[in-house]
């Protein structure tokens, strides 16, 4: 069986999506839901997920535990709290007593919306940072390739706390440029605490025209940097149907690791995001 590590659901009648702006993600801007996302799912042999967060509005956490307690396919959730919060330990208690509360994995923030690239090196960010760890929780990072820099230093000073880099730092695969972007990826996969996700990348490539072949040079780096156990399969539906269906997400990143072995595929698709969420 297969974990999809990186998935979103939404519900516009709940709240906006403030991020779905423009002609380009017009197609997303309607409800997708665990009952839309389940037989996709499952049809292609995937028996466990991990919810990500979308927005950063502090209700939506619950929200998501909720629908994991409800949902035998999401096994983890990626929530999102203030990291600058000062009583955010007592916040990150809270989360876990909720409805569903032990399915919270991780925490996420939208940093590749902040305008400081340093944004995950300020004092406050380092404290909330160090307070997830001693959750027992990881770091999920949503980053552009210019932050990479920071998140290594981040994951450096923070050795106790598990990285967990998103969409391999999306890397500019439609422009065909691989620097600085390679260079910043393998210095975070250096430090022993971060892994990646095989995820995303449909979206950085040619919505309209990507192949595997457009997206195996970032791929194989990935491999290379980070090791098949620290690398996990996300699909970031339904994100990635701009570009791609469920099944086409999935059938890329395995023709893209068709040459491990076949233990080394099942870390990919199974075994890492098991040991890293804790599923």
């Amino acid at each position: 069986m297969t974990v999809d590590a990186h998935h979103h659901v939404w519900d516009l009648s709940v709240r906006d999506q403030d991020w779905l702006t423009g002609p380009g993600l017009r197609p997303l801007r309607r409800n997708f839901t665990i009952a839309d996302l389940g037989p996709e799912a499952r049809a292609a042999g995937v028996d466990r997920t991990v919810l990500v967060q979308t927005v950063t509005v502090p209700e939506e956490t619950p929200e998501f535990l909720a629908l994991a307690a409800a949902h035998d396919l999401i096994a983890g959730v990626v929530g999102w709290t203030d990291l600058t919060c000062r009583d955010i330990a007592d916040e990150l208690a809270r989360l876990r007593e909720l409805p569903g509360g032990h399915h919270l994995k991780g925490i996420r923030h939208q940093v590749q919306g902040e305008p400081d690239p340093e944004w995950l090196l300020r004092p406050d960010v380092h404290r909330g940072l160090a307070a997830v760890a001693d959750a027992g929780l990881v770091y999920d990072l949503v980053v552009l390739p210019h932050q990479l820099p920071a998140c290594a230093k981040a994951a450096a000073e923070l050795p106790q706390l598990t990285f967990v880099l998103d969409h391999l730092g999306k890397p500019p695969i439609a422009a065909h440029a691989r620097e600085p972007w390679e260079t910043s990826l393998r210095a975070l996969a250096a430090l022993p605490n971060t892994v990646a996700k095989l995820s995303g990348l449909v979206t950085e490539a040619d919505f309209a025209a990507w192949t595997t072949d457009d997206l195996r040079p970032c791929a194989e780096v990935a491999l290379d940097a980070f090791g098949p156990g620290r690398l996990m399969f996300g699909s970031d539906w339904p994100v990635c149907t701009l570009a791609a269906t469920y099944d086409e997400v999935l059938d890329a990143a395995q023709e893209v690791t068709a040459g491990l072995s076949r233990s080394e595929r099942t870390q990919v698709f199974e075994g890492t995001a098991i040991r890293v969420y804790d599923l």
